[in-house]
């Protein structure tokens, strides 16, 4: 019986024969595409495991409002481990040759008044997505992680690039983009119905419905509403297990390399040595956070800018900003003053529970 690895490589193989043929065989290739989606969903959840995500010196104890993780190859270790002990005063094994760290080092960075987890993460090898090495458990933490630097080497940074986003890719993240524009909702009958707002550029109603098919989905209602939606945007949303993380490209360099790192996309060229630009990555980390500091006020009193209860945007709710200082507060709670951009008046407006809460903002919490 053919191992999980081999069924992959043959997919891929007839799927490289496919590539260049016309509309007879689109229905076959969505169906190539949704079987090798599965077969790397079963090579990374092995039977009897959750994924991969644990093992000694992996799983850590989450603190902070957000965490922040150093993905990239062995033989960046020396640089991420340098940022990560002088950023947080965590101590991370540094060393001139490669496997430096062989666990997740955890420490805390305060930024805005925030306490920022950072993770500084093994280094991964090629293939880690496949298996090799123990980059399931790596790549398993850089998925719980809500922004991942990717550490480059600046000697070949654009390779670099390629191979972790490809490595990142296959585990089932995707970095620096939004959840398709795409809905499935499954019915009892009525056949697979399909509904475009936006032209259909790379993907066609055959490959929809061989997807589908692969996936024993044979009534459904489908919209599409992104434009240059593909087959592997409908397979993530088919999957459902897909995180969506925003990442960073930086790397420790000289000046002169400065040009090259900057033509990368989302890149900040640091030098963690010299302690050059890290206030540039720490103002990028804190935007790409998107983070949202709630002030206090007692009555009577001023508000308190010393110590900011930090929430995630989504999730900066007024009843949030009670929770997240004791769950009782919420439940006595009469009423709540807020002034700052999310209130209408500068002289404060009164708002309930469900009130959202914008960076900066100042409340006032009046019980019953």
């Amino acid at each position: 019986m053919a191992t999980t690895l081999q069924k992959i490589k043959e997919i891929e193989d007839e799927m490289a024969t496919q590539k260049n043929k016309y509309a007879p065989f689109s229905y076959h290739l969505g169906l190539l595409k949704a079987k090798l989606a599965k077969a790397r969903r079963e090579l990374l959840t092995p039977s009897g495991g959750s994924g991969g995500g644990g093992g000694i010196g992996f799983d850590v104890a989450r603190t902070g409002i957000a965490s922040v993780g150093f993905v990239g190859f062995p033989s960046v270790g020396k640089g991420s481990s340098t940022l990560m002990t002088k950023l947080t005063g965590t101590h991370s094994e540094v060393a001139e040759y490669a496997f430096t760290t062989l666990t997740t080092v955890p420490g805390t960075l305060k930024v805005h008044g925030a306490p920022i987890q950072v993770l500084d993460l093994p280094g991964i090898i090629e293939g880690a997505k496949d298996g090799r090495g123990r980059g399931r458990q790596v790549i398993a933490v850089a998925r719980t992680c809500n922004l991942i630097f990717i550490v480059l080497d600046v000697q070949k940074p654009l390779g670099d690039k390629a191979v972790i986003e490809a490595e990142l890719e296959g585990f089932g993240i995707r970095l620096n983009k939004k959840p398709p524009a795409i809905t499935v909702k499954k019915k009892d009958k009525g056949g697979i119905n399909i509904t475009n707002t936006v032209a259909l550029t790379k993907i066609d109603t055959e490959e929809v419905k061989a997807v589908l098919s692969e996936y024993r989905i044979a009534n459904a209602d489908v919209a599409i509403r992104q434009p240059d939606a593909t087959p592997d945007d409908l397979i993530d949303v088919v999957e459902g297990n897909r995180v969506y993380i925003p990442a960073l490209y930086i790397d420790a360099i000289s000046i002169e390399e400065l040009d090259i790192l900057y033509r990368i996309p989302d890149s900040v060229p640091i030098s963690s040595k010299e302690w050059w630009n890290i206030d540039e990555l720490l103002d990028i980390m804190w935007e790409m956070l998107d983070l949202v500091r709630v002030y206090t006020k007692p009555r009577g009193q001023t508000p308190d800018y010393t110590a900011p209860v930090v929430l995630r945007r989504g999730r900066s709710t007024v009843e949030d900003f009670c929770n997240s200082i004791h769950k009782e507060i919420a439940k006595q709670l009469k009423y709540a003053t807020v002034w700052g951009t999310s209130a209408k008046h500068s002289r404060g407006q009164k708002v309930g529970l469900d009130h959202v809460l914008e960076d900066e903002d100042i409340v006032q919490l009046v019980k019953k």
